[in-house]
């Protein structure tokens, strides 16, 4: 696993992974090192977690979700079932919630965008899932 921030500063143009290693390797997958970072989380959130069955988050849950809950941006890379999605899902619901604000109609808050009608229907899954607690609106949409 490899998370980066974006960097805005004049080194921006820098490779952030080292040559010839790529980009996501499981040599750089480190161990759930931070338990309680669930436990940062929203009541709401934290049940909905611990009713789908997640006591201990993943190595790019332990990463991205501090970085994200503090409001910085992520490219994460982690391999098919690791709690990708859970690692971006839930900081935006916390984000929603905590700063709510008066909706304009027609205006979506959040956007999240996907390369497959596959991969969006599985994060639209997952948004109902953690935020089935909470009170906001979502919808998936697919081109043609």
């Amino acid at each position: 696993m490899n998370i980066h921030e974006k960097n805005t500063s004049a080194r921006q143009s820098e490779r952030p992974f080292k040559k010839n290693q790529p980009a996501c390797s499981p040599s750089q997958s480190r161990s759930s090192e931070a338990p309680g970072v669930f436990a940062t989380l929203l009541p709401e959130l934290k049940r909905a977690v611990a009713e789908e069955g997640y006591a201990t988050p993943t190595p790019i849950q332990t990463q991205a979700i501090p970085h994200l809950l503090a409001g910085r941006d992520l490219i994460g890379c982690a391999q098919t079932g690791t709690g990708k999605t859970a690692a971006f899902i839930l900081p935006i619901l916390q984000y929603l919630t905590l700063h709510k604000r008066q909706p304009e109609r027609g205006r979506a808050r959040v956007l999240v965008l996907t390369p497959t009608r596959e991969l969006a229907a599985q994060i639209n899954e997952s948004a109902s899932t953690y935020g089935r607690h909470m009170r906001f609106r979502h919808a998936v949409i697919f081109g043609g």
